[in-house]
């Protein structure tokens, strides 16, 4: 049997910082794409395996390089991966230390392997994200027009506000073309779709920040969200189970979401009146219904069948 040895990488933009537990290395390389190449090829497919931290953009590169060289890696929430470090009595704090952190953080608690990365998702997550940055910024220029007094500063703005709604048309006309070539996720967008409250906003959200929906468990996918109620109890104390954590913009689709599938259907109107009732809260109703939903969504995925 092949023991796994667990490869520690800090990101950074401009560095990667390693720490191999086997031979008790740190290896600092530059964070571009013929540095990265050179130093995986020198891992070792099926023993290999490299922990690193979630950090956005700046881990794209290693990870298309870890994947066509074969080699398993996973990324975490650093916030579980600084509690680990606390744990652990370690008090500084430098980029290969936390590498030989990450390494430690992999031997602990074994992770599983991630996909490897497809250009077309990641292609859809590009464009989800840009729109919403458009819608943001939109929302920012209608306020400020709200606010306005001055005929040519009102003028400006909605000369503004009427060229980010043509943009956000554009882009969205464009996002709509990609989901349609390719199968896959045409038909999981229109499934996604045939849920109550499910719009094409909160489908491409689904479908473009959590690939992982119909293959984990309601737990595991509904926990991944940030929508698995947490237990507060001490003692006498009983505190109300709290949400925390997970991707908050699939979480915040998923409230909007809810409040439809509440008005549109009778299910779901039901399942909100009863946790309503029983709770005393109509915002805790919402997100057990968010939660739902999710779970609903995960099962039609799975199995490939619309809602009915």
């Amino acid at each position: 049997m092949i023991m796994q040895n667990y490869v520690g990488c800090d990101i950074s933009k401009q560095w990667l910082d390693f720490f191999d537990e086997a031979s008790g290395r740190c290896q600092r390389i530059d964070n571009h794409a013929d540095a990265i190449a050179a130093h995986v090829a020198g891992l070792h497919p099926g023993q290999d395996f490299v922990v690193m931290e979630a950090t956005g953009v700046h881990d794209r590169l290693l990870r298309h390089a870890l994947a066509k060289a074969g080699v398993a890696f996973s990324r975490h929430n650093p916030t579980h991966t600084h509690n680990y470090a606390k744990s652990t009595a370690r008090r500084a704090k430098t980029d290969p230390l936390d590498a030989r952190m990450l390494s430690g953080y992999g031997r602990r608690y074994h992770p599983e392997a991630e996909p490897a990365p497809r250009e077309e998702d990641e292609h859809l997550q590009s464009l989800a994200r840009y729109r919403d940055q458009l819608v943001d910024t939109r929302a920012n220029l209608k306020k400020q027009l709200s606010e306005a007094f001055d005929e040519i500063v009102i003028a400006g703005f909605e000369e503004m506000i009427t060229d980010f709604n043509t943009r956000i048309k554009a882009l969205e006309a464009r996002i709509a073309q990609v989901i349609r070539q390719n199968e896959g996720t045409a038909r999981d967008n229109a499934l996604m779709v045939s849920v109550p409250g499910v719009s094409k906003v909160t489908a491409l959200s689904l479908l473009a920040l959590l690939p992982e929906l119909g293959q984990r468990s309601p737990k595991s996918i509904a926990a991944l969200v940030g929508l698995a109620p947490f237990d507060n109890k001490s003692g006498k104390l009983r505190r109300r189970s709290q949400i925390q954590g997970g991707r908050a913009r699939v979480r915040r689709a998923l409230y909007m979401a809810a409040l439809g599938a509440i008005r549109a259907c009778d299910r779901f109107k039901a399942f909100y009146s009863t946790i309503a009732a029983r709770s005393g809260s109509k915002k805790l109703a919402i997100i057990a219904v968010a939660r739902k939903l999710l779970v609903v969504l995960n099962a039609i995925i799975r199995d490939q069948k619309a809602f009915a």
